[in-house]
């Protein structure tokens, strides 16, 4: 485990079921200021995600393939430890609205506890973005609605095979970058 976290490393920590243009958008603005971002896909077993670990990770990876200092791992333990193993020492939030402060002010004070050494930044989406959220991108899709708009169209591709029995993979077209 690294003693010393690096200012220059930052975990981007979350479900991502799935994965949208708002934490694209937060990603890809982040890049410039690190030298590593990982982008953490946590178990969240609690929270019974749609999507597997697996197809998370992958899903992930698609959206975000050819940014190159960024990389996709699954995670399954405490997120202090997962950071810690990393070696970051800056774990990225982002908020859409205020709404959203309240929980993450929260988690960054309890984070504050658990690793002293590490910092938590803030980002917001690009106006675009701001209402975009996993939930609403997974429940549209179950009914059928348009979701190209808010996710990669790998994931789109997903979401349209899970609602409908589908079974090709996703693909790498219409990629961001």
């Amino acid at each position: 485990m690294a003693a010393n976290p690096s200012p220059r490393i930052a975990i981007y920590p979350g479900t991502f079921d799935p994965i949208t243009n708002g934490h694209t958008d937060l990603v890809l603005r982040a890049a410039p200021l690190f030298e590593r971002i990982v982008v953490g896909v946590a178990e969240s077993s609690g929270k019974n995600p749609g999507f597997s670990l697996q197809e998370r990770i992958e899903l992930a990876r698609l959206a975000l393939d050819g940014i190159p200092n960024v990389e996709v791992c699954g995670f399954d333990t405490l997120l202090a430890d997962f950071v810690r193993k990393v070696g970051a020492g800056v774990l990225l939030r982002g908020l859409r609205a205020v709404s959203d402060f309240e929980y993450e002010f929260q988690l960054a004070s309890m984070n504050r506890h658990l690793i002293p050494n590490v910092e938590t930044l803030f980002l917001t989406p690009a106006e675009q973005y701001s209402f975009i959220s996993s939930s609403l991108v997974r429940e549209i899709a179950r009914l059928g609605g348009d979701v190209s708009g808010f996710v990669h169209p790998a994931v789109q591709q997903a979401l349209r095979r899970k609602w409908s029995g589908g079974s090709d993979r996703p693909s790498r077209e219409g990629n961001p970058s």
